[in-house]
């Protein structure tokens, strides 16, 4: 599984995360993984496969200890980008926003292996895909004022 497939997985577990207590963070972890493909049917015509979970355990492992992680981490990263985010704390911001931002954080303070620059260019492809049409700029933007503030 490439890179930016687990961070796709990756951000759709994290999403979920601000539904349920923190204590069940593995637990919806696992029915995540157990829940059956779906598909889209797009404007052209086309089938696009939206959810479909096939991983190693070893995989399997790494996501879920990375969103618990994550989930554990989410009052300093919201902090950080509090910092930052003029006029848009996250309280205001919307969910799939504030999750691509928060998991685009972590990579930048914990991930060794993910460079800043890497971090936000798969944000903001996470939020073309995911996110309204101005969330793009928003991502983009929020991250580079965290980079110029360290």
């Amino acid at each position: 599984m490439t890179r930016r497939e687990m961070r796709e997985h990756c951000f759709k577990m994290l999403f979920g995360v601000g539904f349920y207590p923190s204590e069940d963070t593995a637990k919806q972890a696992q029915q995540y993984f157990d829940s059956p493909e779906e598909e889209d049917t797009m404007e052209d015509g086309t089938v696009e496969i939206i959810h479909r979970v096939e991983m190693k355990e070893k995989e399997r492992a790494f996501l879920t200890e990375r969103v618990e992680d994550m989930a554990a981490r989410i009052p300093e990263l919201d902090g950080r980008l509090n910092e930052v985010a003029q006029g848009w704390k996250t309280r205001r911001m919307g969910r799939v926003e504030l999750t691509i931002l928060r998991q685009a954080l972590y990579e930048m303070l914990y991930d060794t292996e993910v460079p800043e620059k890497v971090a936000i260019n798969e944000a903001v492809d996470l939020a073309k895909k995911y996110g309204g049409k101005d969330s793009p700029a928003f991502i983009n933007g929020i991250l580079a004022k965290l980079v110029t503030a360290e």
